[in-house]
């Protein structure tokens, strides 16, 4: 099983939880939020660090963080996005200082939000309980 953490809080990662879904037909991603109970177990569980803000892909024993985690995702997504994983050509620490720009500016661009999406029955199996 394949589970995406992301900031719970954050508008942008909301709408790319959606994005994600709409193109991911076989539920391939499971999710939940960095916030809750069960993300914080998976994190504690996979010994990420705790000072991690970023999106995580957790891949059975190994995790993803920041732009690896992204192009991680667009790999299994229907479409176009597959191509981007291309960019994994770039070495990480210059794809992460894009991800590093677009985090540290992703509330003041895109908002908060303390609301959470009210999933179709068919969608919220795909967050953990």
């Amino acid at each position: 099983m394949k589970i995406i953490l992301f900031d719970g809080a954050c508008s942008f990662c909301h709408a790319s939880v959606r994005l994600i879904i709409e193109r991911d037909p076989h539920a391939y991603f499971r999710f939940d939020s960095l916030q809750s109970e069960a993300g914080q177990a998976l994190l504690e569980d996979d010994r990420v660090p705790s000072q991690i803000d970023s999106l995580i892909l957790i891949d059975g024993n190994t995790y993803y963080t920041k732009s690896s985690a992204a192009l991680k995702i667009c790999k299994h997504l229907r479409g176009w996005w597959k191509c981007l994983y291309v960019f994994v050509l770039i070495p990480r620490p210059l794809r992460d200082l894009l991800y590093d720009w677009i985090a540290k500016n992703r509330y003041q661009w895109f908002g908060t939000t303390d609301q959470c999406l009210i999933p179709t029955e068919d969608v919220r199996r795909r967050f953990l309980p």
